[in-house]
Order: structure tokens, then sequence, then C-alpha cells
């Protein structure tokens, strides 16, 4: 069963930096793509950044330039985030997933996500 647990949320004033961490069980993750998504309350949740299983990353506009995912080819997968700004609050997931064509699609296992706050 593959299971996926986020951590390294928190409230940060804007400016500042975060580092999400997702480590994931219950499969060989070296073969998939992973992404982080987050979700702000009566929002969708929205593709943040992926990277594929040989490292090329993709970012969303909104976070070019700030945010950072890195992969240990395992099962661990970062987010760096830095100059935040309050529209980053939001609930951060991790996924595992395919890239095809350039293009993410996550596979529907989630973790319970990590709050990241961004407020002075």
């Amino acid at each position: 069963q593959v299971q996926l647990v986020e951590s390294g949320g928190g409230l940060v004033q804007p400016g500042g930096s975060l580092r999400l961490s997702c480590a994931g069980s219950g499969s060989d993750f070296r073969w998939y793509s992973m992404g982080w998504y987050r979700q702000a309350p009566g929002d969708q949740r929205d593709l943040v950044a992926s990277i594929t299983s040989s490292g090329s990353a993709k970012y969303a506009d909104s976070v070019k330039g700030r945010f950072t995912i890195t992969r240990d080819n395992a099962s661990m997968v970062t987010l760096q985030m830095n100059s935040l700004k309050p529209e980053d609050t939001a609930v951060y997931y991790c996924n595992r997933g395919v890239t095809l064509g350039g293009t993410y699609y996550p596979h529907q296992t989630w973790g319970q996500g990590t709050q990241v706050t961004v407020s002075s």
C-alpha cells in the first residue's frame, strides 16, 4: 500500500522560507514522477511543482524562481520554498504520478498534507 507523509509546514513571515519533505513507502518510487500540490480553502488542488524519475523539474508560473523541487530517487522528495508570499498559504500535498508528454498526471494516493501559512 502506497503511503505518503508530508512534513515541514508552519507559520512564516512574508519573504521567509520553508522546506517541505515527503516520505513515501509501499512502492518503488524511483520509476515514478513526484509532484507537490497545494489547496487553499475554497480552492481546487493545484499542481505547484513536479519532478520526473530522471530529475527534470517543472513549476507553476506562480512559484517559478522561488520554489525548488528535488528528490533522492528513492522515496523522498522535497520542496524548498523561498520568498514566500501570503498567497502561498495553503495545505501542501505530495503525490506520486507519471509524466507523459511533459504533463504530470497524479495517481490517486494522497498524504494528509502539511499546512503552510504566510503571514505577518
